[in-house]
């Protein structure tokens, strides 16, 4: 269940916003914009080509403008009353975003999705993306000469960087100022199509939702989310929350939109609050995204909604979505205007229908022995359903632990900072590389190399909760019981072991348990 205490730590800064009242009336908000500017950046920023300069040659997310609105007042201790900075992240992202298909890519940052892998090319990762993620520069759009300026700031504020790792190998500066601003400004450029056609989009997200979301360690869970509107493109939300044992939680909160797809809601059930992350699709009937816990956000859930609205229906998710051959099961369907008769494909059989509403099919069926074995699509009343939604299957031919490699942090302890989970999953998949699903596992952790057996890192680094998944990291801190009196990291071998009456069969990953991270932006 996604219900865990919360715990100091990062907040958006962005969810200052929500619940604080709605902004300026948005007629005149460019006329507010540009006095606001003026009254607080324009004394360092000279008036030019019909705004200040530096900040009318870039676009970002709304966390990218929050970030640089922070930064000026650390850096150059710009004072912005809490409401003007609100209003500035809203305006800004509004008129000078991103378009959906520029942040698509490099959605995993702003949605906290923990373990993700980048891959960029390494004249890009070797000059930009060793200090902070490559994401948070992609997620930026600069002319040619801001791009430039860029650079100049960054080696003007931390001139070490040309003689650090990577910088002393190459001529840093040269590279940066001439090959590194030429790919960002091909790359990221200021001028696209894709925001010429998408800016000044205005979208309402006012009706209900229908949700379902999945996460590592928290299992599957499903709601109805309803939003009210409250002007200028604020929400006020309800939800409720049917977790994976059934129980169900409400949730109320408040969400606002930027640039005509960005949500961002803050979500409380008694004393828990829970952050949500994602996108509005441009027919405005879908949203894609993180449900997370604040201060935990490695405690979350992605998610898929679709608007619920009459003569609409839709399959959205089968759980479990798998069926073994020769066996029984019960299935739940979940979707939006779901009705009918329920065909689960050749050879799979619904036996009984348990309970049906317009959300959720429950039935129980049986897969034959000799049933077309793989991925298949389903129907109820017509509706059909992705081709992958339900899998039969023979066997259990591998256990692969997902995510397969992924890091932990050490906190608490008397410190500032929280500890930082990881969560796993055990997926099955047949002979062929065929995909099962996520299946129930029991999880432990072994020494992942000798050193760790040496140093007894399985003993000091943290727990495995057995049933869940879940790995709670030790407290944080010098700890004099291990070796030179080091702290309780760790080199850990995740170990997920799934017995379906098939005999038992494991699948393994490698967790880093490693120390707290002091610095936490918005974007990483």
């Amino acid at each position: 269940m996604l219900r865990f205490s919360v715990k100091l730590g990062w907040v958006f800064g962005l969810f200052m916003a929500l619940g604080a009242g709605v902004f300026s009336n948005p007629v005149g908000a460019e006329e507010e914009a540009d006095s606001i500017l003026n009254a607080r950046c324009g004394s360092c920023h000279a008036y030019e080509d019909g705004g200040l300069s530096r900040i009318t040659g870039q676009r970002k997310t709304p966390e990218g403008w929050l970030m640089t609105i922070v930064r000026m007042g650390i850096m150059h201790g710009v004072e912005v009353p809490p409401e003007e900075k609100r209003f500035l992240v809203k305006y800004l992202s509004d008129t000078q975003g991103l378009a959906p298909s520029e942040a698509e890519p490099y959605r995993y940052i702003l949605e906290r999705q923990p373990s993700h892998v980048e891959d960029f090319p390494p004249e890009y990762f070797f000059m930009c993306a060793r200090c902070h993620s490559g994401a948070r520069g992609a997620l930026q759009r600069r002319t040619k000469d801001e791009w430039l300026t860029h650079i100049h700031f960054h080696l003007g504020q931390w001139p070490t960087t040309e003689y650090q790792f990577y910088g002393r190998d190459r001529k840093w500066f040269e590279i940066a100022t001439t090959e590194t601003t030429d790919w960002l400004a091909e790359n990221f450029p200021f001028e696209s199509a894709a925001w010429n056609e998408w800016k000044g989009r205005e979208t309402d997200v006012s009706g209900s939702w229908r949700w379902v979301a999945r996460g590592p360690g928290v299992g599957f869970q499903h709601g109805v989310l309803t939003n009210s509107a409250t002007g200028n493109d604020f929400y006020a939300v309800t939800s409720s929350q049917i977790m994976a044992d059934g129980t169900v939680e409400s949730l109320q909160g408040n969400a606002i939109l930027y640039t005509g797809y960005e949500w961002r809601a803050r979500l409380n059930s008694g004393s828990s609050q829970y952050l949500s992350v994602g996108t509005i699709s441009e027919d405005a009937n879908r949203s894609t995204g993180r449900f997370m816990v604040n201060g935990q956000d490695e405690v979350g859930l992605d998610y898929v909604a679709v608007r619920v609205r009459d003569g609409y229906s839709e399959i959205l998710a089968v759980e479990p979505s798998y069926i073994k051959a020769g066996d029984e099961a019960a299935i739940a369907i979940h979707g939006t205007g779901l009705s009918g008769d329920v065909d689960l494909g050749l050879g799979v059989e619904v036996t009984d229908v348990v309970r049906a509403n317009g959300s959720t099919i429950v039935v129980t069926a049986r897969a034959a022995g000799d049933a077309t074995l793989g991925a298949r699509g389903i129907s109820v009343g017509g509706t059909s359903s992705a081709a992958d939604a339900l899998v039969v299957y023979d066997q259990i031919a591998e256990i692969k632990v997902e995510p397969a490699y992924t890091i932990a942090r050490v906190g608490g302890g008397g410190g500032t900072r929280p500890d930082q989970l990881a969560l796993f999953d055990a997926v099955g998949y047949m002979d062929g590389d065929v995909r099962i699903g996520i299946m129930p596992a029991t999880w432990t952790v072994e020494p992942f190399d000798e050193v760790a057996a040496e140093l007894n890192d399985v003993g000091f680094a943290g727990v495995m909760d057995a049933g869940s998944g879940i790995y709670n990291p030790a407290d944080a801190g010098m700890n004099p019981e291990r070796p030179f009196e080091t702290n309780n990291a760790g080199n850990l071998k995740v170990v997920g072991t799934v017995d379906d009456g098939g005999g038992a069969i494991t699948g393994e990953g490698q967790l880093i348990v490693t120390v707290q991270r002091w610095n936490d932006p918005p974007i990483r």
